[in-house]
């Protein structure tokens, strides 16, 4: 189990800060990233919040899941690794097509 955590369904209008006192009562935290829409920064409605020790994870999701905050149900549990994405372009999938001629 990691100390990184995902935090999930959070009103728009929250911000780090507000993550950071919520989070900070439960115990140390080392970061928080509020993801953000990249052309009009306004707030994806979820974001990570990384503890300084994994008891202190561990508590955070027992503590916090399912809590209401803000008019909201928070998510929260550990964080997943990112999948890994194809490099390639269009959505073709890496087939190839005859050509239409």
């Amino acid at each position: 189990m990691g100390r990184k955590l995902y935090v999930g369904n959070l009103p728009y209008t929250t911000g780090e800060q507000d993550l950071q006192d919520l989070f900070g009562q439960i115990g140390a935290v080392e970061s928080v990233n509020v993801m953000r829409d990249m052309a009009t920064g306004r707030a994806r409605g979820f974001a990570f919040v990384e503890m300084a020790s994994e008891a202190d994870a561990q508590k955070a999701i027992a503590e916090l899941h399912d809590r209401p905050f803000n008019g909201r149900n928070l998510t929260v549990n550990e964080a997943r690794p990112r999948p890994e994405r194809s490099g390639g372009f269009g959505g073709g999938g890496g087939r190839r097509r005859e050509p239409r001629w």
